[in-house]
Parts: C-alpha cells; structure tokens; sequence
C-alpha cells in the first residue's frame, strides 16, 4: 500500500463533517459518497470503494458542489482515484475474503447468545425506551442501560466537556459529569421490561447502584421481575454526589465482595460487576467479585481528570470528573490484560470469569484489541456521543471482513488470543536490535525523524541539507525507532532483528 496515498485518504475523510441526509450522497445519482467516506474514517478503506464503484465523473462533480462544509467541500475526485488504487492493490485479499462465506459475529456471553459483540455502554446514549428501540433496530446486538438507583438524581448544565485539537471538531477525550438515570426507578424497569418483550433476540442488562445493602438487593429483583438477561453493578462512576456509591465502592474489595455476594444471593440471572479504573491494581476488586461468585466483569468505567477550559466550568466552578473516548483506550487495554492474565479468568481456579471491555471503542479495529485480549463483547460510549448509532454498521462489517481475510467462520476463536504474547518487561529480549530502515522512494526530506532523534532521542541521525535526505548513524542507534514514530510518510520501516554488538 503507498503510504502517501493512504494518508490522503485517511486525512481528507477525516475532513468530512458526516452530515446527516448528506447533500453529496443526495447529488449523486449513481453512489453513495457519505456512506464511503463513513466507511474510510471507522476502518474499513478495503471495503468503501463497494459505494463509490459505480459513480461517474459527473456525479462526483454534483457531490462536491453540493457539499457543505464551511471550509473546502471534500475532494471526493482525488478520494476515490486514490481510493481505487489502494483498493487494486488489495485485490487480491479482498476477493478472497467475498469469496469466503460471512463468518458470523455471534458469540455467547455469560450463557446468553449475542448476534455480536456490540453493546451500548450505560450512559447518556441509552436513557430511554426510544434511543435504545433505534439501536437495536441499526443492529446493535445490547444494552447495557443507563444505571438505575433510588436516590433522586440532580444533573449539572453543562455536564460535557471534550479535549479537541485546534480546529477539528473530533474529539479524543471526552469529560462527562453526568452520574445515573434521572427517570423515577419504577419507569426505567418498565422501559426495560418493554423492550424485552419488542426485542426478544437482543440482550438487556440492567445496571444498578445501591447505597446499602437492602438497595442493592430491591432494585436487583425488580430488576430481575423486569425480564432483563442480566444484572451490571455500577461500582464506578466517578461523580457520585453522595458518599458510599460509585467508585467508592469500587476501590474498596470488601464493598464489592459483600455487595455482588447479596445480589449474587438474591437473583438468578448473571451478575456483573463493574470495576473502576482509578484504583492501583484493578484485579483487587475483581478476586473480591470472584470469590462473590459474580459471573463476569465489565472495564473500565470513565477515569478521574481534569479539564481546564472555560467550557469546562460549571456555574463558575470547576471539579474532578471523568474522562473517556479514545484516548483512555491504552488504559482500558491494561486493566483488561492485568484481569485477563490472572487466574480467575484463565480457568486454573475452577469457575472462569468473563470480561466485557469498555473504553475509547470507535472502530472495528479498537474492538478487535479488546477479544483478542479476551473480552466476549465491548461496550461503546463516546463514540456513540460522536456520531450516532449508525457506525454500528462498519464496526460490524470490518470485523466481518477481518474474520473472512483470516478464515476464520466463528468470533470466539479469536478470544483472548493476544494472551500469549504478553510478558512482564524483565522477560523482554535485551539482547538483539532491530534498527530503522528509511525508503528513499518515500521519503519527501521532512527532516521530523532528524529533529527528534537529536533534542529527543540519540543523537543517532545526520541531515543532509542540500539533498534534504536523512541517513541513519549506526554507532549512535540504539532502535528505539521514535523516527519511525514521528515519520509522517511511512518512510522509515524496520530492518531484520540482530544480535547487540
């Protein structure tokens, strides 16, 4: 794949606002643009030509005009030249995989049948009978609805707050001081009790959260008289006005253990914690809910942070709370590693406990980490937030599509098969390097990887000035490969693995 092509793609999709009834899809008479674009930004490049295939020059001259973005209309012509090279020249994996029959993203989780791994995270994007009937109808397979207590619920204006990069509206990080359902508890388990009966194929989990023992189990049982398949304990949330609920109890392993044991004591369905992310050693909270007998554990919920812009304020204050999207997904990763890895999960003690991942999921590719990690399914929030219910359609057809490249028919083959490669830092190999390689044919004279080996790195690249070309210092390269990090171009690749001299 050229490197050059496939940032113009990845850069010009980005630019797109994905405006809803888009006018560029509405001017073309034979394609659908938006849709292409959709598919380019949520992973799925091989796959957004099928949309594009039969436009003519002139209906990508009607789609640009009649684009509306408030700086430069999308480039959909050079898109998709750009598109159909790339798309040639992963022909022939990509025939392969149609060719394949489509492997099926059914898998169970805690003995119920999902048709995929994707649910809706509590939060804001399911409060309500009607939000939550519109995902399912787009495909999504579950719900973990919005967390339901016994306390009357106060909401802050503003609550949301994102981190953002100067001029794009896309945001990695996002702020949320929103706490649980605001809808009277007697409601929110009848919309429960209404959608399981509309949706009988689809999976309902009731999240709850008590302040003492004696809540916990009422709202467990009205929860379980709902119909619901399964039961998640909020042990996380990091706004809690009151003390005694959220991550308060998350943090402490006596709490969770005396608390999951009295539902776990209380219903028949299963019983899923939530752990909190902001505790040292999450697997603390997670041995409690083992020995509570609980029957999986869903990670991570939002991380306490700080932000500090003027949107940030409320009534002229401003607090702790949390943060999610993109950018919270490495540390989602470890504290599923660190579960996964430990005996309860791996089966060595008996029973085996199941993980359902949450944090900073957009694409196919970032729910991908997760099963491979051992997650059964993955919760999505901000994402959602972002934009809507309908990227339930490339988070479904990329990993589709991957599983067909790979031959594989069933998505719990792939579950937890990352495991393997995982060691403790002192299992590392310390004895060989892998030295950077550049491509000339790719390089364009930048001069990025020669500014950061010299102020951040070794000092281990020379610039030639004149012929604007870097060349690798070998007596000073350690293989650390920031250049290859910082390389906008893809010019610096890797050379074979050989011992230290």
């Amino acid at each position: 794949m050229n490197a050059n092509r496939h940032i113009h793609l990845q850069e010009e999709a980005a630019r797109c606002l994905l405006c809803l009834d888009a006018p560029c899809s509405k001017a073309c008479k034979n394609g659908d643009p938006a849709r292409a674009i959709r598919a380019i930004r949520f992973g799925n490049e091989k796959l957004a030509g099928r949309w594009l295939d039969e436009c003519t020059d002139e209906d990508l001259e009607a789609a640009e005009n009649a684009c509306i973005h408030y700086d430069l209309p999308i480039r959909l012509r050079q898109l998709v030249q750009a598109l159909r090279t790339e798309t040639q020249e992963a022909a022939t994996a990509g025939e392969a995989a149609e060719a394949a029959a489509t492997p099926s993203l059914a898998i169970n989780f805690c003995g119920i049948r999902c048709e995929n791994p994707f649910f809706l995270a509590s939060s804001a994007i399911c409060t309500n009978y009607e939000m939550v009937a519109r995902a399912f109808d787009a495909g999504w397979a579950g719900v973990f609805y919005k967390t339901i207590c016994l306390q009357e619920i106060h909401e802050v204006s503003p609550r949301f707050d994102a981190v953002q990069q100067q001029g794009q509206s896309d945001f990695f990080a996002f702020r949320n001081m929103e706490q649980l359902s605001e809808n009277p508890t007697e409601m929110d388990f009848d919309i429960l009790r209404r959608l399981k009966q509309d949706y009988p194929t689809k999976v309902v989990v009731a999240s709850i959260m008590g302040q003492t023992e004696e809540q916990w189990i009422e709202l467990a049982k009205m929860a379980e008289e709902a119909g619901v398949d399964a039961i998640e304990l909020n042990f996380s949330c990091p706004q809690m006005r009151l003390a005694g609920m959220g991550s308060d109890v998350g943090q402490n392993p006596e709490l969770v253990m005396f608390y999951t044991a009295y539902v776990k004591r209380s219903v028949s369905i299963p019983v899923i914690p939530k752990m909190t992310p902001n505790i040292t050693q999450i697997t603390q909270p997670a041995v409690a809910a083992y020995f509570a007998n609980a029957d999986a554990i869903s990670a991570i919920n939002t991380i306490k942070s700080v932000t500090m812009g003027d949107r940030a304020r409320v009534s002229g204050h401003k607090t702790i709370s949390g943060l999610s999207g993109r950018a919270v997904r490495p540390i989602a990763l470890r504290h599923i590693l660190e579960m996964a890895q430990s005996p309860m999960f791996s089966g060595t003690l008996g029973k085996t406990l199941e993980l359902s991942g949450i944090g900073g999921i957009e694409t196919w590719r970032d729910a991908l980490e997760f099963i491979q990690l051992g997650c059964r399914n993955v919760q999505v929030c901000t994402a959602v937030m972002q934009y809507g219910y309908h990227i339930i359609d490339d988070l479904i057809l990329g990993l589709q599509h991957y599983l067909a490249e790979r031959g594989i028919s069933e998505l719990a083959e792939i579950v937890g098969e990352e495991l393997p490669n995982f060691v403790s830092p002192t299992d590392l190999d310390r004895e060989t390097i892998v030295y950077p390689k550049i491509d000339r044919e790719k390089c364009i004279g930048c001069g990025r990887c020669y500014v950061s080996c010299m102020d951040g790195g070794h000092q281990a690249i020379r610039f030639d000035a004149a012929m604007r070309q870097p060349h690798l210092v070998g007596t000073k390269c350690v293989g650390c490969h920031l250049c290859r990090l910082v390389c906008p171009t893809g010019a610096i690749g890797t050379a074979r693995r050989i011992p230290k001299k």
